[in-house]
């Protein structure tokens, strides 16, 4: 037994081992997103129902979908709380300005109204880029004037854009009669004259009134002097398609 012993012991000092025998490496496959999002079991991805929830009114962060440059858009800008109404002659003005200088070849801004917290335009735009790149443009002249005349610092709109492409004449005609009519939206308790358009709109020079706007106040005389600050439409859609369903009247309400 100690003969067998001393044998082992001087073959272990000897070097002799066994060979280690090498697993392949398991090959790794890069996943695509989609892979990666998407939950199997045996990798991370996520959770339905998890993550921060959404605040009422917040716009979606997908990839926008890029349409045709002959629809219109519907876009609607909202300020951030805490920031005073810009339903004043001050803001309103500074605004018409902002507008007036963001016109590009492939941008227009057609109509515009502006509500204490919120903004509504019509606009025309080539594609998803120029809508985008336009729309940055006038927020970034509004934030700059505005934040000066109002004394404050930091972001004036709350969050991302949200746009709606108008395909039909009677989306169109919609659209134009929610942007330029919304106040009544908003005051649905208050009476309005029969002549009454809104002098933070647009109204003042828009072509598609079914009557002619009387000058039969101080505030529509200087209204209609100030020169245009909007674009003259040019898709088919915005010029001629939604009149189909008949001129906009002043004592008309947004549904």
């Amino acid at each position: 037994m100690l003969g067998e012993k001393a044998k082992r012991g001087e073959k272990a000092k000897g070097g002799g081992t066994a060979k280690r025998v090498r697993r392949p490496r398991k090959r790794h496959v890069q996943l695509s997103l989609e892979q990666a999002r998407k939950p199997d079991g045996k990798h991370g991805g996520w959770r339905p129902g998890a993550g921060r929830p959404k605040k009422p009114g917040a716009v979606s962060h997908a990839t926008r979908p890029s349409e045709p440059g002959r629809f219109p858009q519907h876009v609607t800008l909202r300020i951030r709380e805490g920031v005073s109404s810009l339903a004043r002659e001050g803001c309103v003005k500074i605004i018409r300005a902002a507008v007036k200088a963001s016109h590009k070849d492939a941008f227009r801004i057609i109509e515009f109204n502006v509500l204490g917290n919120h903004l509504h335009l019509i606009t025309e735009a080539g594609d998803k880029h120029a809508l985008s790149t336009g729309l940055q443009g006038f927020e970034v002249r509004v934030v700059q004037r505005l934040n000066s005349a109002l004394q404050r610092r930091g972001k004036l709109f709350a969050d991302r854009y949200h746009a709606r492409h108008l395909k039909t004449p009677r989306e169109v005609r919609n659209a134009l009669r929610y942007v330029l009519l919304n106040r009544k939206h908003h005051a649905a308790e208050q009476r309005f004259s029969k002549q009454w358009i809104d002098p933070f709109s647009s109204a003042a020079w828009f072509g598609g009134w079914a009557q002619r706007i009387r000058a039969d106040e101080p505030w529509k005389r200087d209204l209609l002097a100030i020169a245009r600050p909007t674009a003259e439409p040019t898709v088919w859609l915005l010029t001629d398609g939604w009149k189909r369903h008949g001129l906009l009247r002043f004592d008309e309400r947004p549904g």
